[in-house]
């Protein structure tokens, strides 16, 4: 998602995008841990994803 398309996001559609992404990355640790994914860089774009998210959400705030 690119912050074009975060900054048109609505503060409340910000917070569930912001819970579902928060929940895909903890899946995606424990499927890590378990056994290595083939694309561990997922992680990290993840991770600034919802980095994007709560900056997006607190500016809207």
């Amino acid at each position: 998602m690119k912050n074009a398309e975060i900054q048109k996001l609505s503060a409340e559609e910000i917070l569930t995008q912001l819970a579902t992404e928060k929940d895909s990355l903890v899946r995606l640790k424990m499927a890590h841990a378990i056994s290595p994914i083939e694309n561990p860089l997922r992680l990290r774009t993840a991770r600034k994803l919802i980095a994007r998210l709560e900056t997006a959400l607190a500016a809207k705030k």
